[in-house]
């Protein structure tokens, strides 16, 4: 995603960062109004790409949705015991246009924010919704073969998959746009990928908003897949990725695109032209807490890990500071972003806050920050930053037991980063509830007949190692449950 071979990206929460900043300041903001300091902090941290999410122009039709959908109030007046109308925006994935929203700036403020970051080394990420659009999309009046029809029949037999939407010719019963295992989304109409007019036109969307950024995140980007969409809408398609892919790059060659996937589809979707895919097979390895399937996931070849997007938590997922006990929650963190890979960090995480929130919300609940959280991720991403870890080559190490009947050398996992200039990392985790040992097999260096330097950066605690029992035995690890070592190694 840039000259770095291993990125890092932050995801922001727009709207709702929007309407924080906005009562700090006491009046209304726009991308102009974001502080310099704020873009300074990002690129200070480490981060090569910034996601604004949902910065998109929504419409009335969709916010009708959200705000009198009861299940969806339910879930909004947990999060804000003082719920208002105006904190339901609607959803920023029901698109009404594929324009600045109008509460957010211009296009014109959106390219001096993208200026201001890349004056800072940082690159824009914005959303494409593949799926659906907004049920007052423009394309109801101008193109309604664009859109999945239904019968009478489909709207009894299915009625949470289908409704009536008013056009100008009159009333159209309309898909909702939904995947093949979930009720539709009602706050959404669902797009014909078998008609190749809609399919062009699409292209002609993610075109003009690649004029505008550097990279998109393409929601649920499976469901357009042919093979899905026959299962779904029992409609035939030809393939549309490849052409768009292929399309924007012949206008934008260095332009990105990263795939929201699931289903094990990872693979097809990096083949279909895709930069990165979401790697929610690791993420959800490391919250069922067992070492063995973590490390089977990292057998696979670089060729493919490398683009695959490491997370602990999204806007979609739960807060990781909720779904991880606080050991678990720093083992897994370890594991997630000093893989390959790119690491994706979302708002919020880094102080522990709890409650996700909604995308249909502008405004967010007010949490306190966890400090000890708050200074270990400070402490991994200056480990992060470092040029090893970024560009350098990685490898999974063995780690064999440290006596016979030593079990608990199967509740590790470890691997092996290192540069051409002699930079080397090693990095131990004991994933498991209980106190474990291992012999771990580091790569073979020149470390026979030296002493060997081991610093922990995240502890800083160094020993020294002999070189020659390094070479024959590997490196002795006893590391209490939900414990790990990031290791610097130097000889003399």
């Amino acid at each position: 995603m840039s000259a770095v071979r291993y990125p890092a990206l932050f995801q922001i929460n727009t709207r709702v960062w929007f309407t924080a900043l906005s009562c700090a300041l006491g009046r209304r903001i726009t991308f102009d109004d974001i502080p310099d300091a704020e873009l300074d902090r990002l690129a200070g941290l480490g981060f090569d790409w910034v996601w604004f999410l949902s910065i998109w122009q929504t419409g009335e039709a969709a916010r009708a949705v959200s705000r009198a959908g009861p299940e969806w109030r339910r879930e909004f007046a947990e999060l804000l015991p003082d719920l208002k109308d105006e904190d339901i925006a609607g959803s920023g994935f029901a698109i009404q246009s594929y324009s600045v929203h109008r509460d957010l700036g211009t296009a014109e403020s959106l390219a001096r924010l993208r200026q201001r970051l890349k004056q800072r080394g940082l690159k824009l990420m914005l959303d494409f919704v593949p799926n659906h659009m907004a049920p007052d999309h423009a394309w109801i009046d101008e193109h309604p073969d664009y859109f999945v029809h239904g019968s009478e029949a489909d709207l009894a037999r299915s009625p949470h998959n289908y409704c009536r939407v008013e056009s100008r010719a009159g009333s159209l019963l309309l898909a909702y746009g939904r995947d093949p295992y979930f009720n539709g989304w009602p706050d959404t109409v669902q797009l014909n990928y078998g008609n190749p007019e809609l399919q062009q036109a699409m292209i002609g969307e993610l075109e003009r908003i690649a004029g505008q950024c550097d990279g998109v995140r393409c929601d649920m980007a499976m469901l357009v897949l042919p093979d899905v969409f026959q299962r779904t809408w029992g409609i035939r398609t030809d393939y549309f990725w490849p052409k768009a892919t292929e399309s924007v790059r012949r206008k934008y060659p260095l332009f990105k695109f990263v795939a929201e996937v699931y289903w094990d589809l990872e693979w097809t979707m990096l083949q279909q032209g895709f930069d990165y895919a979401y790697d929610k097979r690791l993420y959800d390895r490391l919250r069922d807490a067992h070492a063995r399937p973590v490390r089977e996931h990292l057998h696979a070849g670089l060729d493919y890990q490398d683009r695959l997007v490491r997370f602990m938590e999204n806007h979609d997922e739960p807060r990781a500071a909720a779904t991880f006990a606080p050991g678990i929650h720093r083992a897994a963190a370890i594991i997630t972003y000093l893989s390959p890979g790119l690491r994706f960090f979302h708002q919020g995480q880094f102080e522990g806050c709890r409650k996700r929130i909604s995308p249909h919300l502008v405004r967010g609940p007010q949490e306190r920050a966890d400090p000890e959280l708050q200074r270990f991720y400070a402490t991994l991403l200056a480990v992060l930053r470092q040029p090893v870890f970024r560009d350098g080559t990685w490898s999974l190490i063995e780690c064999v037991p440290a006596w016979e009947g030593n079990w608990t050398w199967d509740c590790f996992i470890a691997w092996y980063w290192q540069r051409d200039d002699g930079e080397r990392r090693v990095i131990a985790v004991n994933y498991a509830d209980n106190q474990s040992q291992c012999y771990a097999r580091i790569p073979p260096s020149d470390v026979i007949g030296r002493t060997v330097r081991v610093k922990d950066l995240m502890e800083e605690a160094s020993f020294d190692r002999d070189g020659d029992g390094l070479a024959m035995r590997g490196l002795y690890l006893d590391l209490p449950p939900w414990s790990y070592h990031v290791f610097e190694m130097t000889t003399s």
